[in-house]
């Protein structure tokens, strides 16, 4: 009997529909763990892909970062090399006009260390000869080739005031008189003035001749007193 129930059981058992895995139809309804898996593999994925755009865009900006370094360190050496340009620039022009204010006269100092030869030689010769017109020729002669000189090279010249009619600006007046005269008058010449091309160098120190004074100005003068 009880032989015969366990083949019945056996029978049922058998006839009974396998298990149907669902999970397989249903992702939905998959296993937790299974859920997981796909997610952290998606995650990764995702991490991937922003890793490699992450590593291009630090890839160009490295580039970026050392194209500018080079650039920035030729145009730093750039400025260096014009600034010691500059400086070596400043440096020949301050050397060059020191020079020339301290050998600007170079030139005329020369002309004259000639003249001053030929004063030597004339004393020499007066000391054997003891000729006074031959010194006094001498001297002469070296003075109007010293002028000559001064007039020709560097335009410095004379002007004769004697005669002429008075100019505050080429002559100063140290005396002065009155006399029959139109207007004032240069009378003597006591200090000869010169002129540097077109400009007075140095006024001529004379003696100037006022014009009477007529009989309109002395009745002015004594209604003026009082």
């Amino acid at each position: 009997m009880s032989k015969q129930k366990n083949q019945e059981g056996e029978l049922r058992s058998q006839d009974l529909p396998a298990p149907v895995d669902q999970s397989q139809d249903n992702p939905k309804e998959a296993p937790v763990e299974t859920r997981k898996h796909h997610e952290s593999a998606d995650a990764q994925a995702v991490l991937e892909s922003e890793l490699e755009a992450a590593k291009t865009v630090i890839g160009d900006r490295d580039v970026k970062i050392m194209t500018l370094e080079a650039e920035v360190s030729s145009l730093k050496d750039q400025y260096l090399r014009k600034l010691a340009d500059y400086e070596n620039f400043r440096k020949r022009m301050f050397r060059e006009k020191d020079d020339a204010v301290q050998y600007a006269n170079t030139q005329l100092l020369t002309d004259l260390v000639g003249v001053v030869d030929n004063f030597d030689r004339a004393v020499q010769s007066s000391e054997t000869s003891r000729d006074f017109q031959s010194l006094h020729d001498g001297v002469d002669m070296i003075r109007k080739s010293l002028l000559g000189l001064l007039e020709s090279k560097y335009g410095l010249a004379r002007f004769d005031s004697l005669g002429a009619k008075f100019d505050p600006n080429m002559h100063e007046a140290v005396m002065s008189d009155q006399g029959e005269c139109e207007e004032p008058v240069v009378v003597e010449e006591f200090v000869r003035g010169y002129k540097l091309r077109d400009r007075v160098l140095r006024s001529a120190k004379v003696k100037v001749r006022m014009p009477l004074p007529t009989a309109a100005s002395t009745e002015s003068e004594e209604t003026t007193r009082e």
